[in-house]
């Protein structure tokens, strides 16, 4: 194995602290300009999420804002609350670890561009040779596209490379589908239906994976 990919959200790093901060703001601010109780704003701004799960558009926050018409921009929640971001601790050390074992790493994030600023607010960029987001090939994942254009730019085989995901839909069956080593991070559990070449629990166990190619 040459090189090491993975997702963002829920493998690396955690938005949830963040998407907990805004959401009220985001309910109080409708209820205002619809004239509606907070709740069923609440109710409206969820539904619209849960109707497009999945679709291209379901991966971009800045997309409900403006479908709502809300004047807020997830960058300016980004630079205004960057320590709502949580890095998980086995993150860094992993990374670290990876760099100086000779490792090409890569992102590939169906989010748009706004994902760089996360990695850049973290600290995390620095450790990845490339970034490909939806915005870079205008698909997301599970389609190939994503996937190989961030290999070419790394200039490896599907065979040569491991991606890493906390979705079976997305990160696992897309890495598996271009023929990639597909790794889970299952942090809670999950029931995986044995889709995933590999399940780990946290990402402290790449280095025992990764042996095992040697």
């Amino acid at each position: 194995m040459r090189a090491v990919l993975f997702d963002i959200d829920g493998t690396l790093l955690t938005e949830m602290p963040l998407i907990q901060l805004f959401l009220p703001q985001v309910y109080n601010e409708l209820s205002k300009k619809l004239g509606i109780p907070k709740e069923e704003a609440r109710e409206r701004f969820l539904g619209e999420i849960m109707r497009r799960r999945n679709t291209y558009d379901w991966h971009d926050w800045n997309f409900f804002f403006g479908l709502f018409g809300l004047n807020i921009k997830y960058e300016d929640l980004l630079v205004r609350y960057p320590h709502k971001l949580h890095v998980y601790p086995d993150v860094v050390p992993t990374l670290q670890w990876l760099k100086d074992s000779g490792y090409a790493l890569g992102v590939v994030t169906s989010g748009p561009e706004y994902q760089r600023l996360k990695l850049k607010l973290t600290g995390l960029e620095e450790y990845f040779d490339v970034i490909v987001t939806r915005d870079d090939v205008k698909a997301i994942k599970p389609e190939p596209q994503i996937f190989l254009h961030a290999l070419e730019k790394l200039g490896v085989e599907p065979g040569e490379a491991v991606y890493v995901g906390d979705s079976l839909t997305q990160d696992v069956y897309g890495a598996k589908h271009v023929g990639m080593t597909a790794v889970w991070i299952n942090r809670d559990g999950s029931h995986g239906y044995h889709l995933a070449d590999y399940e780990i629990r946290t990402l402290h166990e790449l280095k025992k994976l990764l042996g095992g190619f040697v």
